[in-house]
């Protein structure tokens, strides 16, 4: 599998600071918006996605963050995704994550589960999707500085995942999505 960073000459990004996030209350309720910067500052409940990708041997796609990310710089993530914004419905968020960031498109997304993390001053209701995906990744150079294949088990012993992303493959897990089929 091959992974090659985007090219400097793709269209800058939108200052990711100032992006609208789409606002929910503690009953995921939308409730307005705030630019990401408060989000962040005021922990507000926001909406993310995650996208976990899977080849046919049944590994994960493991993704390093690049040492520039706002959250867990340097972390890995055991998915794709990220939050959602103003006005976006999660499917949508979750497929512009995954062409952002691993390059994939046109691939079916499967909705899987939903899950609540309330943790390190984060308030999230994520959206967990999986995709089954052999080809090329084009990582994004300014989120994701590496990207391997592991093992579930493997995957969810490394040091330094972002937890909210563990709690993702875990719920997976525990829901039997992650076996490999005969």
């Amino acid at each position: 599998m091959t992974a090659t960073p985007s090219q400097a000459g793709d269209p800058p990004e939108p200052h990711i600071a100032d992006e609208q996030i789409q606002l929910v209350d503690t009953r995921n309720r939308p409730c307005g918006s705030a630019p990401r910067v408060a989000m962040r500052r005021f922990r507000f409940w926001h909406r993310a996605t995650y996208i976990v990708v899977r080849n046919t041997r049944g590994e994960l796609c493991v993704q390093r963050r690049t040492l520039t990310k706002e959250v867990f710089p340097g972390g890995l993530d055991l998915a794709a995704g990220g939050v959602v914004g103003a006005g976006e419905a999660v499917h949508v968020a979750a497929r512009r994550e995954l062409a952002e960031e691993l390059g994939i498109r046109g691939v079916p997304l499967r909705h899987v589960l939903e899950f609540v993390h309330a943790e390190g001053g984060n308030h999230i209701f994520g959206s967990v999707f999986l995709v089954d995906h052999d080809g090329p990744l084009t990582l994004q150079a300014d989120e994701v500085a590496d990207a391997f294949w592991l093992s579930p088990d493997e995957a969810l012993a490394l040091d330094g995942i972002t937890p909210d992303t563990r709690q993702a493959v875990q719920a997976l897990r525990a829901e039997g999505e992650l076996e490999v089929g005969p």
